[in-house]
């Protein structure tokens, strides 16, 4: 395991290049993000350990940040005061190459566009998402979602699909290919606490809700499936939903104690995602749908966690997959100011790692 102290700061959100395999950046916020300013760390991974390639510095709380699909350089980060920024690690200075300001609260996440690379989205407080260009002065689109929006994020799987999770504990689908007029592209709405499904069946039916409707923090679709996503938030349970069959969740994940704050589904198999919590832990889980991976087993069947890292000593608050290289490596955030890069694989136990 490999560690980075974000000093001073305390880290929301860390994701890994998708253009090289040692390069990563870091969202951190001074105070909790409570109150002070922000710092962005661009980090690299040698054999020595992690080393600081870069910082930038802002005057507000950083939430969350995305790279660049088109260039290698760029990162984009959403601030507390509203404002996004792109910077840029070739240029000479250490302010942003762009800077917008359309959001009024809190821009919570980023994420850009798989397919087309050109765009990217984020998401707000002001019950908003908003869709973006690095070459426009201005936002290209705005996207109501009525509610204070946690999580936003491209479809990996098609250019036009943008998906939310919000503090009213919905999923909206949004597609851009649809008229403007048609309920501002949004296709669908997607009530998160359903009931538990029927073991043996794939949905559940005629079951009472599991909880109460609470907030949700995160989100992300499957890298493999193009209709699956899963959810996290303030209930502690990970759900993951079909979107063709939308009425009740396909699998619930249960171990985390407190909120979890951010998810990730693996980019090299398609069964597998970790969770960051305010448990302090970080989580390996199966949906039980692989054969044949360190996911899965022919003695263990179903939806499992896989193992579990409780190196931090804080709210852990970010997580991401390299995207390159062994299947199990990933970095990991948290309010400890510390950034750790770990393999899954040594959390899990022995018989997780093949069939």
């Amino acid at each position: 395991m490999m560690e980075f102290l974000t000093a001073g700061y305390n880290g929301y959100a860390v994701k890994y290049s998708p253009f090289v395999n040692d390069r990563l950046a870091v969202a951190t916020s001074a105070n909790f993000g409570l109150v002070g300013n922000g710092r962005l760390y661009i980090l690299g991974l040698t054999a020595n350990g992690i080393v600081l390639l870069k910082q930038f510095d802002t005057q507000d709380a950083i939430y969350d940040t995305a790279w660049s699909e088109l260039n290698e350089n760029q990162v984009a980060v959403g601030c507390g005061d509203g404002s996004v920024k792109l910077f840029d690690l070739s240029g000479a200075g250490n302010g942003p190459v762009q800077n917008w300001h359309e959001h009024s609260r809190e821009v919570y996440a980023t994420s850009w566009n798989l397919i087309t690379k050109d765009t990217f989205a984020t998401s707000s407080w002001d019950g908003s998402i908003k869709l973006w260009s690095p070459q426009r002065p201005s936002s290209i689109l705005t996207l109501p979602t009525h509610s204070c929006t946690y999580s936003t994020a491209f479809s990996p799987h098609s250019p036009s699909i943008i998906s939310s999770v919000t503090s009213d504990s919905h999923i909206r689908i949004f597609d851009l290919r649809t008229p403007a007029s048609a309920s501002n592209h949004l296709v669908q709405l997607i009530p998160i606490h359903g009931a538990a499904p029927v073991p043996g069946s794939t949905f559940a039916t005629n079951r009472p809700p599991l909880t109460q409707p609470s907030e949700c923090l995160t989100h992300d679709w499957n890298k493999y499936r193009d209709t699956i996503l899963a959810t996290g938030g303030v209930d502690s349970i990970i759900r993951t939903f079909d979107i063709r069959n939308p009425r009740q969740p396909v699998a619930l994940l249960r171990g985390h104690e407190y909120a979890v704050r951010k998810l990730a589904w693996s980019p090299h198999l398609s069964d597998v995602l970790i969770s960051g919590s305010y448990d302090m832990s970080v989580k390996v889980w199966s949906d039980g749908t692989a054969v044949g991976s360190y996911g899965s087993h022919p003695g263990i069947r179903g939806p499992r966690e896989l193992g579990s890292m409780e190196a931090h000593t804080e709210f852990a608050t970010g997580v991401d997959w390299c995207l390159f290289g062994a299947e199990g490596w990933v970095a990991s955030t948290s309010w400890d100011s510390r950034v750790l890069v770990w393999d899954v694989r040594t959390v899990m136990a022995p018989h997780s790692y093949g069939p």
